[in-house]
C-alpha cells in the first residue's frame, strides 16, 4: 500500500482548474493553500500497479507544472527490507 504526498505547483492561473483534476482521480486527496498557489496531494494506492497507473495519469494532467515529492511510504518495500 504506497502512500506518498506530494506539493503540486499548477500552471498560471490553474488552481482551481488543478484541484478538480486531482480531486476527479481516485487515490487522491488533496489540501489547498490559502495564501499560495500550492496544493498538498496525497495518494494511498493498495498496490504497485495502481500506483503507477496513478503516476502516468499524474504526468498527463495539463495543469500541474510541477509535482515534488514530500513523503513517500511503501509497505511492501518495508517488508522485503525488514527481512534482510
Amino acid at each position: 500500500m504506497p502512500i506518498f504526498s506530494y506539493l503540486a505547483t499548477p500552471k498560471d492561473g490553474a488552481k482551481e482548474t488543478l484541484c478538480a483534476d486531482l480531486t476527479a482521480l481516485a487515490h487522491c486527496q488533496i489540501i489547498p493553500a490559502d495564501n499560495h498557489e500550492l496544493i498538498v496531494l496525497v495518494t494511498d494506492t493498495p498496490n504497485e500497479t495502481t500506483e503507477e497507473t496513478l503516476q502516468e495519469s499524474l504526468k498527463n494532467l495539463q495543469s500541474l507544472q510541477s509535482l515534488d515529492l514530500a513523503f513517500g511510504y511503501d509497505e511492501s518495500f518495508n517488508e522485503s527490507y525488514d527481512e534482510n
